[in-house]
């Protein structure tokens, strides 16, 4: 940036370059969601073929493919779970990691209280908005 730099050529250039990213971002999320429904078909082809031939994988002159079961595990009753969790003295169900709104919430009611263990890291940002 040649010239005088002033609080105005500064939110002029930060806002044109979010917007540009903006732009290469949204290029890239249609092009990959392309990509990513051709891969769906043929994971789809692949997944057929195994089922027809009777097989769990096919080894090609261009590569192997397989296919496995995959689990996924959701709560829908958060109640029973926490119940579970607890008598079962089963922490490790659970992903170790804070929700950032509920304990910045918690800390502000409680203020005198300094958990063991609590990290907190604090930095200055810069938001721009669009006038």
């Amino acid at each position: 940036m040649g010239g005088k730099v002033t609080p105005d050529r500064l939110a002029k250039a930060y806002l044109r370059i979010r917007a540009e990213r903006s732009v290469l971002s949204a290029q890239f999320k249609e092009q990959d969601g392309e990509l990513i429904r051709k891969l769906d078909r043929l994971k789809q082809a692949m997944l057929d073929h195994c089922e027809a031939h009777n097989v769990e994988s096919v080894r090609t002159s261009e590569g192997l493919f397989f296919r496995s079961t995959k689990k996924k595990y959701w709560v829908s009753e958060w109640d029973a779970m926490h119940k579970l969790i607890v008598e079962e003295n089963a922490p490790q169900l659970l992903d170790k990691r804070i929700n950032q709104a509920n304990m910045r919430e918690f800390l502000e009611e409680n203020p005198d209280l300094k958990p063991e263990g609590l990290e907190i890291e604090e930095e200055l940002t810069i938001s721009v908005r669009k006038k």
